[in-house]
């Protein structure tokens, strides 16, 4: 029997009203980045407690630099952990300014440095330029770690949406490379699986800020390709590798009205079959991008407080918990 109630949280129910249902596509996103054009350059934010600063590093073979913005705060002395932060946009818009409060927070409230990633994006930069542009930032992090103030056993990866998506993919193509090895992979509503796209049960009523025609669009221009097809590159697409195991700890939150809400449990699930620690946090009523749209709701906080909370168990392990989790 259908629900005759508001499918949204309390707190997100407004929002959810307001919020205008627009598909991603080619003419739509190229409005999206001509009016960001006439768009005020975003100015560094005025923070007593934390330093913000863009540094370019060493791209991938061949491409150009990678801009980082960098997030330090003031008051913390000697080596701090660090997270690696790669933002969201389907991963054809965006760039770090757009997470500079919740960098800060990070930054503040934690004790860490956070380095956000300027990656490139599709369609003009399809896979794997954007994935190659993040693994670069996470190379120079490890590599300048010394110079940095970073301890490199604990450096975190993590993102939103499209930049979980990437921050899964990314923790698969370190593993794989064996170069460099995040300590923990934090995933908000992450974007894992092209095989979505091509779901015909999926009615949209209870989706906002990302739908399925926009999946299909952000898809499709990462992908180079048509989603949803029999084979894809490797560490394109994180939920189609088959053997997850050996990867970092993570922790996975996802809204129960968000469009990756059951790829997201499905790979949870994977990841915690394969023996990988997988924290799990499903928000009733919570649609895409809830934490940041309706930034100052009730439910937002908790959401953001559960991730920053993960963040702090993950990169400030308690003593002797190391120990406990091998002999687990």
């Amino acid at each position: 029997m259908k629900p005759t109630t508001n499918p949204f949280h309390p707190d997100l129910q407004r929002a959810a009203r307001l919020i205008p249902n627009v598909t991603m596509s080619r003419p739509v996103l190229s409005v999206v980045r001509f009016l960001a054009r006439f768009q005020r350059k975003p100015r560094v934010p005025v923070d007593a407690a934390v330093e913000v600063q863009d540094v370019r590093v060493p791209g991938p073979t061949g491409a150009p630099p990678v801009r980082v913005r960098t997030y330090r705060p003031r008051s913390v002395q000697g080596p701090t952990p660090a997270l690696l932060w790669i933002h969201g946009g389907g991963y054809i818009i965006g760039q770090p300014e757009q997470d500079d409060v919740l960098c800060i927070e990070f930054a503040r409230e934690l004790g860490i440095l956070v380095a956000s990633v300027d990656y490139r994006l599709a369609p003009e930069h399809p896979f794997p330029a954007p994935l190659e542009d993040c693994y670069a930032a996470l190379r120079w992090l490890f590599a300048q770690a010394g110079a940095l103030g970073v301890l490199p056993e604990r450096i975190a990866i993590g993102g939103a949406s499209a930049g979980g998506g990437l921050t899964a993919a990314l923790a698969q193509l370190a593993h794989d490379r064996q170069e460099v090895r995040p300590a923990f992979q934090l995933l908000v509503y992450p974007m894992l699986d092209d095989r979505t796209t091509t779901r015909t049960d999926i009615d949209g009523t209870s989706h906002r800020a990302w739908n399925q025609g926009s999946n299909v669009f952000g898809w499709r221009s990462y992908l180079g390709r048509e989603p949803g097809g029999a084979q894809v590159p490797v560490h394109a697409v994180p939920a189609r590798r088959e053997d997850l195991s050996g990867l970092p700890p993570a922790w996975l939150g996802v809204g129960n009205c968000d469009l990756f809400h059951d790829e997201d449990l499905a790979y949870a699930r994977r990841l915690q079959a394969a023996g990988v620690s997988c924290d799990v946090v499903v928000v009733p009523g919570a649609f895409h991008g809830f934490d940041i749209i309706t930034r100052g709701a009730g439910v937002a906080r908790d959401f953001r407080a559960a991730y920053s909370a993960a963040l702090r168990r993950a990169l400030f392990p308690a003593p002797g918990a190391a120990e406990h989790a091998k002999a687990g």
